[in-house]
């Protein structure tokens, strides 16, 4: 069985290029993205890690820690770096896992139990190590997606739907399609009416099942 939504993340001890430290440890009480890549070196992967650099402000504001996986050493990722920040213009402040031994990713199922890695290989070899997933601070996985190696990945999409989580967590409500922080949101159906009405004040009663009002802060 795989990690599955509201599973509690394995707490793995992550090698990376910042130290040795347990994944529970690291995400401690923050919103947590972890983003995995192939290999180091590559080029999607390279602007992928540029675009997380950027965004540094953005994942600061909503309370939220980003580290990076590739399937290669720590020296490789320290010298993959510098190629990061010269082509993005941003430091890449968060740690990368090295995870060459594939132990990560098997228990994170990103890849089979029976893989492993050929001398020689190339990122087709680990191409499945291509996934995003946004944990909570109670270390639960509440989000992944996974990407093949030719889709760069859209990273507004994931701050929106780290907006998203953030705003409806233990919160009985939800956000409808192409919802973007600020917008109405959906009244849960574990509340009537009368309920919804006390706790939200206003609601607009688009049909019996769904149910709009402004979004809570």
């Amino acid at each position: 069985m795989g990690l599955r939504i509201n599973d509690v993340v394995p707490d793995l001890t992550l090698n990376t290029d910042q130290g040795t430290f347990s994944l529970h440890d690291f995400i401690g009480d923050s919103w947590t993205i972890l983003f995995s890549h192939p290999k180091d070196f590559t080029p999607v992967c390279t602007t992928e890690f540029g675009a997380v650099a950027q965004l540094a402000e953005e994942w600061k504001k909503r309370g939220t820690k980003v580290i990076g996986l590739s399937v290669d050493g720590v020296e490789e990722h320290k010298a993959w770096k510098r190629d990061i920040e010269s082509f993005s213009g941003a430091t890449a402040t968060f740690p990368i896992i090295a995870d060459d031994s594939l132990v990560v990713s098997k228990a994170l199922d990103m890849l089979p139990a029976n893989a492993y890695l050929p001398d020689g290989r190339t990122a087709a070899d680990s191409a499945s190590v291509r996934v995003v997933f946004i944990i909570s601070p109670d270390k639960k996985l509440q989000l992944s997606m996974t990407y093949p190696m030719s889709v760069g990945r859209n990273f507004a999409e994931v701050l929106r739907a780290l907006d998203a989580l953030q705003a409806t967590y233990s919160k009985p409500i939800a956000t409808p399609a192409n919802w973007v922080h600020g917008q109405d949101v959906i009244v849960a159906l574990s509340l009537n009416d009368e309920q919804a009405k006390t706790k939200f004040g206003n609601i607009d009663i688009k049909l019996p099942y769904l149910r709009t009002t402004k979004m809570p802060y």
